[in-house]
């Protein structure tokens, strides 16, 4: 069973890969190994890129953290990471009593790939998704009717006896 995660990965401050500005900065999202989804390339290049992208996660009862990872394109082609962050799920999935939809908004530092941290900053707002409403079937319960003693105070009473149950131990031979 999953829960959907809806994430804005609004900005990131401070984002530098071997002191230099980033361009083409994405944000990786990963709730589970090998399920990854990211946002479209930030437009403006430099060090303080702005997505304010929403996206949905399915996140897994059992997961306990959610990963982001800012990455920017490099001249060959392929993406090198920038900074990354573990999120605990705790962060966003809220207290128990906490209304469903309720938003929270984090930022949190980021660390390079040998897990030292940089200067660099993510800016978030999360929040879980109301679930979808299971269906519900309501099986009708047989009404048990037992006449006991006098007729008048049966139909008094309404009719109905109201016990409940005993349970009577017999010793362990």
């Amino acid at each position: 069973m999953k829960r959907a995660l809806e994430i804005t990965l609004i900005s990131a401050e401070n984002i530098r890969l071997n002191k230099k500005p980033v361009k083409n900065a994405v944000v990786a999202v990963r709730a589970e190994p090998g399920h990854e989804c990211s946002t479209k390339p930030a437009p403006d290049k430099g060090t303080n890129p702005q997505w304010n992208e929403n996206l949905v996660v399915d996140l897994p009862l059992h997961a306990g953290f959610i990963t982001l990872e800012v990455k920017c394109k490099s001249s060959s082609g392929s993406y090198k990471l920038v900074g990354g962050v573990t999120v605990p799920a705790s962060d966003f999935a809220g207290d128990f009593g906490t209304p469903e939809g309720y938003v929270r908004f984090l930022s949190y530092r980021l660390r390079d790939s040998n897990g030292v941290r940089t200067d660099g900053i993510i800016n978030i707002s999360a929040k879980m998704a109301a679930p979808a409403l299971a269906r519900t079937y309501e099986v009708p319960r047989p009404e048990i009717r037992v006449p006991v003693g006098d007729q008048r105070k049966m139909v008094a009473a309404g009719g109905l006896v109201t016990g409940f149950p005993v349970w009577y131990a017999q010793p362990c031979r």
